[in-house]
């Protein structure tokens, strides 16, 4: 069951990066094959044999596939670290051209430009909060104030933004929901205002039993930038999607709520 499962991640991911299904299926099966041929691929694979002999020969140009020329041809995929180096090296090189042609592109501008006052914007996906939360702090001139869950400290990402703010002169107020800050991370961030917020109640499950959504950073840029980021709580094991939403101006009435939620006990 496991090697299944192994398999059809194996199989998903490679598509995720260019590969093509019975491509990615062919390559799976030589890797737990020392080789084979198109019969004995199509075996291990479930890819039909006819179709064998293109999945195998665009493996081969991608230098991810060894071929021995006898009758009938005998395949092998490259060792693995070999390969997902092969891949890596292929998937930046696209994402490189991908962002040359998007910087390209020139703006189009509407008919009815507008200064925009009011904003509140929606996200979705941890990958992505967490870089619009880097790019808000990287943008502070003056004070990041921002109150998370204590795994948000994890793996030092966040932390590094932070410490480049201060870096810079930015003030940093940082208090985690349910824990005590890590004395790495109060070392890491001296010269922030660093502590354990009153605001537990925000995201404990002890407060609001019959709620299942969970807060997961509340984040004030320059006292008129907000991000608010929350989850469901569900079973253990089981992932959920986090979700934020962010806003910017001064008579923005979401920010005026979370600057006088997150001023409290924080400023002056």
């Amino acid at each position: 069951m496991e090697d299944k499962s192994n398999s059809k991640k194996a199989v998903e991911t490679l598509q995720q990066m260019g590969l093509k299904e019975y491509e990615a299926k062919c390559f799976v099966a030589l890797t737990r094959l020392s080789e084979g041929t198109a019969k004995r691929i199509g075996e291990v694979s479930d890819v039909p044999r006819t179709r064998v002999y293109d999945a195998v020969r665009v493996l081969e140009t991608k230098g991810l596939v060894e071929v021995q020329h006898t009758n009938p041809k005998v395949f092998r995929a490259i060792p693995i670290e070999e390969a997902v180096e092969n891949l890596l090296d292929t998937f930046e090189s696209r994402t490189a051209r991908l962002d040359d042609a998007l910087r390209g592109l020139e703006p189009v501008s509407t008919e009815d430009e507008t200064e925009v006052q009011h904003e509140v914007w929606a996200l979705s996906g941890g990958r992505a909060i967490s870089n619009r939360t880097h790019q808000l702090i990287e943008e502070a001139d003056k004070e990041v104030a921002l109150v998370v869950r204590s795994r948000a400290l994890e793996g030092g990402e966040l932390v590094e933004h932070l410490r480049s703010a201060l870096d810079r002169g930015v003030d940093v107020v940082l208090g985690t929901a349910e824990e005590e800050v890590p004395d790495d991370v109060r070392e890491r961030l001296s010269g922030a205002d660093v502590f354990v917020s009153d605001l537990g109640w925000l995201s404990s499950s002890e407060y609001h039993p019959d709620d299942d959504t969970e807060i997961s950073r509340l984040m004030l840029i320059d006292r008129q930038t907000i991000l608010v980021s929350s989850y469901r709580r569900t079973d253990p094991g089981v992932s959920s999607e986090e979700h934020a939403v962010f806003g910017h101006g001064f008579n923005n009435g979401l920010v005026a709520i979370v600057r006088r939620l997150i001023s409290t006990g924080v400023f002056d």
